[in-house]
């Protein structure tokens, strides 16, 4: 069948469709088949998204997309075209169209369910963007397995008025599993054109400047003061937000004699920054804060708990880029921090308001910080 997708109009489901939708099933389907009266019960009581492809007025296509309430994901029910009308776009039309009608809604994720032996859906969906998730055996009626797949959603899109900022913060993999926040303040190095001849090692110098904790095993990470002592070296102009006043983070490690050392290393840091006169700004830093911060053209290194994502409980230091009215977009410097993120997607990350505001902080007294950077000072 040849044709144009501008020939295709999607519409609202309604009754008068309903005798072409039990036939485009029959016809689409041979088992898990949507009944006329599952139809009808979608039409009627407004569930979700149902929308049809229409050419001339004859159904070709549908897909319906339902929401889960209180949740962040949005489940592709059902996305069928008719098989005389295959091969011409109309699938992957319905498809962004779904997708798009999720994100209207703020939805994270979009996840489906697919035959294991589907190859041409597998494909569309893969080449889409989705990824395997897992495999869910006799799934279907016929004792079939549907493999499981999902997708993120949101995507940073740059504020066509904001003529300053309009390429992407560069992306980088921290190496180790303890130089989270050094990768963070050399992806802002990058961005702000700060020369590095060796990253890798440099890396490393930064945490080796910046370590003030210890770990339960293992090497101990980067404190925010030092953090922002170490940037400021570099040339970067900083400005520092910490909760409390005084060394932070002690509660971390139980021992008198690790909390008497990492007291006396931040003091340092402090005493560093309070000589070269960068601002240590005691108090909370809100969201409003940070999104005047972002729109002004600086980038912020953030010190999160992991635990609203995976309840691992560690302190994590990620690079904020942007925000909008819905999201925060990151770039997350964890290689194995969420298991459908490549690299690129890793890369402004977007994070739902609410969910920053709890991840935002670490501790049972919640001790937040907020590494503020901008270009050097001319």
């Amino acid at each position: 069948m040849q044709l144009s997708l501008n020939q295709i109009e999607l519409v609202a489901a309604n009754r008068d469709d309903l005798d072409e939708l039990e036939q485009l099933e029959i016809r689409s389907f041979v088992t898990d088949r949507i009944s006329r009266r599952s139809f009808k019960r979608f039409i009627d009581q407004n569930i979700g998204d149902f929308r049809v492809a229409k050419f001339e007025g004859r159904v070709v296509g549908y897909f319906i997309v339902l929401y889960r309430q209180a949740t962040e994901l949005a489940r592709l029910y059902s996305l069928a075209v008719d098989p005389e009308f295959r091969r011409c776009g109309i699938g992957r039309l319905l498809l962004d169209t779904a997708e798009a009608a999720a994100d209207e809604k703020h939805c994270l994720f979009m996840r489906l369910e697919v035959k294991i032996d589907n190859f041409a859906a597998l494909k569309m969906y893969h080449h889409a963007g989705y990824y395997d998730m897992e495999i869910r055996p006799e799934y279907y009626e016929d004792d079939s397995d549907a493999l499981v797949l999902q997708k993120l959603l949101p995507r940073f899109e740059f504020n066509e008025l904001d003529n300053e900022n309009q390429r992407l913060v560069p992306y980088r993999t921290q190496t180790t599993e303890f130089t989270c926040g050094p990768a963070s303040l050399l992806m802002a190095m990058a961005y702000f054109d700060i020369p590095c001849n060796d990253p890798h090692h440099e890396e490393l110098e930064i945490w080796r400047e910046a370590t003030t904790i210890f770990m339960t095993s293992g090497h101990g990470g980067c404190g925010p003061h030092g953090l922002a002592r170490a940037a400021f070296k570099r040339g970067l102009t900083v400005q520092l937000h910490v909760s409390e006043k005084g060394p932070l983070l002690l509660d971390s490690v139980r021992s008198a004699d690790k909390k008497q050392i990492m007291a006396r290393i931040q003091e340092s840091d402090i005493a560093a920054l309070e000589a070269a006169k960068v601002p240590i700004i005691v108090g909370d830093y809100p969201l409003a804060k940070l999104l005047r911060d972002l729109g002004e053209g600086k980038l912020v290194v953030a010190l999160i708990s992991t635990y609203v994502f995976d309840e691992s409980k560690a302190p994590h230091w990620v690079l904020i880029c942007a925000a909008d009215e819905h999201y925060v977009y990151i770039n997350d410097p964890d290689q194995d921090s969420l298991p459908w993120q490549s690299a690129a997607e890793r890369q402004y990350l977007p994070i739902p308001l609410a969910t920053f505001r709890r991840a935002f902080g670490f501790g049972k007294r919640k001790q937040k910080a907020a590494v503020v950077l901008s270009r050097p000072k001319q």
